[in-house]
C-alpha cells in the first residue's frame, strides 16, 4: 500500500524504507506502545504520520543509547524528561561497567594464578563484596584480637581496621589477588593468635597515659637501632649486640621478648598485602632488622 496523497499517512513497510529499520522491529515498537499508529485503512494496515517518523526517530535512538523500552515510553509520554532518564541510566552503566571491570580482574587473576574452579570462585565472592561487607570481615577480625585489651594502642586499633577494607572500583588483578589473600589470611585461627600476642605485647609495655602511637614509635626505634647495628656489620653474638639489646629492653626479660617479637612472616605480608590494596607501593617489612634482634636475644638471653 502506498502513501495516501490525501492524508500524508505512511504504511508501515514505507516507514521502515524511510528509516532504515526492519518492519519487524517497527511492528514491535508500535506493539509495545512505543510507536502507536495514528490511523489504521480499510484493510486494517498501521498507518503514521510525520509526526511518528520523529517519534521512531526519538525511539530508535533512545535504544541505541541501551535504555529499555519501558523507559523510552516515559520520555515519549512526558512522564520523564530525556534528561532524567540519561542521567538514571548513566548510572546503571556506571555500575555494569564496574562490574565488568571486576570480572576482567578476577579472570585475569585466575588466568594468571591457574586457580580451580573452587578458588576462582571464592576469588569471584571476595572481589565483587562492597566496602561495607569488607569492613565487617575486617571488624570481626579486629573485634577478636583486641577483644578485652583496653590498654591497647588506639592508633593501632584503629590502623588494623582500615587494613584491606579500601579496595577500589577498578581494581588491579594484583589488588584482587592481595584481597583475596588477606581475606584468608584474617580467618586463620593461627594468624588471630599471632596478631593477638603482638597486641598483648604492646599493651603490656604501654602505661595508662601513654599517648596514641606510641607502640609504633617503639618499634620503628627498634628497626632503626637494629637496622644501625647491621649497617655497622655488628653480628647478633658480638657482645655489642648485648649493648644495642640493653638500650632497646632496659631490664625486661628478654625471653619474653623473644616470645613476642618471633613472629614469623605472616605479619609482615599481612602489612604488605594492606598497602597493595591500597594502591600503594610495598612497605618495607623490616624482617631482617626484626630476625638480628630476635638472634640477638637468643645469643644473649640475659640473666
Amino acid at each position: 500500500m502506498s502513501d495516501d496523497d490525501s492524508t500524508g499517512l505512511v504504511t508501515i513497510g514505507e516507514l521502515a524504507r524511510a528509516t532504515g529499520l526492519s518492519v519487524r522491529t517497527i511492528r514491535y515498537w508500535s506493539d509495545e506502545g512505543a510507536l502507536p499508529p495514528v490511523a489504521r485503512s480499510a484493510g486494517g494496515y498501521r498507518l503514521y504520520d510525520a509526526a511518528s517518523v520523529a517519534r521512531l526517530e526519538l525511539v530508535r535512538t533512545l535504544r541505541e543509547l541501551g535504555l529499555g523500552l519501558d523507559d523510552v515510553r516515559r520520555v515519549l509520554t512526558g512522564e520523564r524528561t530525556a534528561a532524567q532518564v540519561a542521567a538514571a541510566h548513566v548510572a546503571a552503566l556506571d555500575a555494569q561497567i564496574a562490574s565488568l571491570k571486576v570480572t576482567r580482574t578476577v579472570l585475569a587473576s585466575v588466568a594468571r594464578r591457574g586457580s580451580s574452579a573452587e578458588e576462582m570462585t571464592l576469588m569471584n565472592k571476595l572481589a565483587r563484596l562492597s566496602a561495607a561487607q569488607r569492613q565487617r570481615i575486617v571488624d570481626e577480625f579486629v573485634d577478636d584480637v583486641f577483644q578485652g585489651l583496653d590498654t591497647a594502642d588506639p592508633w593501632i586499633r584503629e590502623r588494623t581496621r582500615r587494613v584491606g577494607v579500601h579496595l577500589p572500583d577498578d581494581p588491579a588483578p594484583e589488588q584482587v589477588d592481595a584481597w583475596v589473600e588477606l581475606a584468608g589470611l584474617l580467618q586463620k585461627p593461627t594468624f588471630r593468635a599471632t596478631m593477638r600476642r603482638v597486641v598483648e605485647s604492646g599493651a603490656a609495655d604501654r602505661g595508662p597515659d601513654a599517648p596514641a602511637g606510641s607502640s609504633i614509635r617503639f618499634v620503628q626505634r627498634m628497626i632503626e637501632l637494629a637496622g644501625a647495628a647491621r649497617e655497622r656489620g655488628v653480628a647478633p653474638g658480638d657482645p655489642e649486640a648485648d649493648t644495642v639489646l640493653t638500650e632497646l629492653f632496659g631490664d625486661t626479660d628478654r625471653a619474653a621478648v623473644l616470645r613476642r617479637i618471633d613472629l614469623g612472616p605472616e605479619v609482615g605480608r599481612y602489612w604488605e598485602l594492606g598497602a597493595v590494596i591500597k594502591g600503594e607501593r610495598e612497605p618495607p617489612s623490616h624482617q631482617e632488622e626484626f630476625a638480628w634482634v630476635a638472634a640477638a636475644l637468643r645469643a644473649w638471653p640475659g640473666r
